[in-house]
């Protein structure tokens, strides 16, 4: 029953039986054979059939919300049974936002001397990428914002709050300044997250507060693409705090507070809202809150 209803949750997250067959990693007759058990073993329809997938019953539906739940009971018992014989191992899947990437180091780290038998996967996802890949068990955890769109049902941690800096090369408007206005950034050549990244919603917002608006000259979904661009000293950007403490910019490169408003945002770790927590993703919520203890304490 837990290899069909895994083949049925394959399926409707892949939209296709060729692909789910591929991730579950049996022939597509197998596929299909599994859930048709599964829809005579249940009584009822689960997907619908043409020459190709096309969606899932409203018994479907309903089924899809219970396998999700059952396929996640058996791994956390069999994670449990794991960690009882031979103290926790296995791999943790990871999502985070682009701006939070850098900080993930502070959280992998640490867990990884206490538990050297774990191994991570971490990808850079938008924060509608994270809740979607959380509610559907593809990951095990996400890095994302908490308190500025909502999140649906999760265990969360707070972990840091986000402020914002006019990242710039000296010589650039504004680069001899102390601080810099939200309302006087609609001059700079910026270059900003695609508007996709809620960072960017963030910063559309805060300019639109302020009354102005900007079009940037550049756009990326790749902090990469926006760092090489800045160090060019032709482009300027809008960047976290922490970010840019972590990649220490240094001169040329200036960092020079944004105010008008002081705007901060919440980042932090979620989780299913699931009790109990497979023994990984536990001591990853353990982590996440001694991290967020020395957030606090160094700001």
């Amino acid at each position: 029953m837990i290899d069909k209803l895994e083949f049925f949750i394959a399926l409707a997250r892949e939209e296709h039986f060729g692909r789910a067959a591929e991730v579950c990693g049996v022939t597509q007759p197998t596929l299909s054979a599994g859930i048709k058990q599964l829809e005579g073993q249940l009584g009822v329809m689960l997907v619908l059939r043409g020459s190709r997938f096309q969606g899932l019953t409203p018994e479907g539906e309903q089924v899809l919300v219970w396998a999700r739940r059952i396929v996640g009971d058996s791994r956390t018992m069999r994670e449990e049974m794991r960690a009882a014989r031979h103290g926790l191992s296995g791999r943790i899947r990871i999502a985070a936002i682009p701006t939070a990437l850098a900080m993930v180091a502070r959280l992998t780290t640490p867990f990884r001397a206490k538990h050297p038998g774990v191994t991570f996967s971490v990808l850079s996802r938008t924060s509608i990428e994270v809740l979607s890949l959380l509610g559907n068990f593809d990951i095990d955890a996400g890095i994302t914002y908490l308190d500025n769109e909502p999140l649906g049902r999760v265990t969360s941690v707070p972990l840091y709050d986000e402020r914002y800096q006019l990242i710039t090369a000296v010589g650039n408007p504004y680069s001899d300044r102390d601080k810099v206005t939200w309302g006087e950034l609609s001059q700079l050549p910026l270059c900003l997250l695609t508007p996709d990244m809620q960072n960017r919603r963030i910063i559309d917002q805060h300019l639109a507060e302020a009354g102005t608006q900007v079009r940037p000259t550049l756009e990326s979904n790749s902090m990469i693409v926006l760092f090489s661009h800045i160090r060019t000293g032709k482009w300027s950007s809008i960047m976290p705090l922490n970010l840019s403490e972590t990649f220490g910019f240094s001169e040329p490169i200036r960092a020079i507070p944004i105010v008008e408003p002081d705007a901060s945002h919440t980042v932090g770790l979620v989780a299913t809202p699931r009790e109990p927590h497979t023994p990984l993703v536990s001591a990853l919520l353990d982590e996440a809150m001694a991290l967020a203890d020395d957030f606090r304490a160094r700001h």
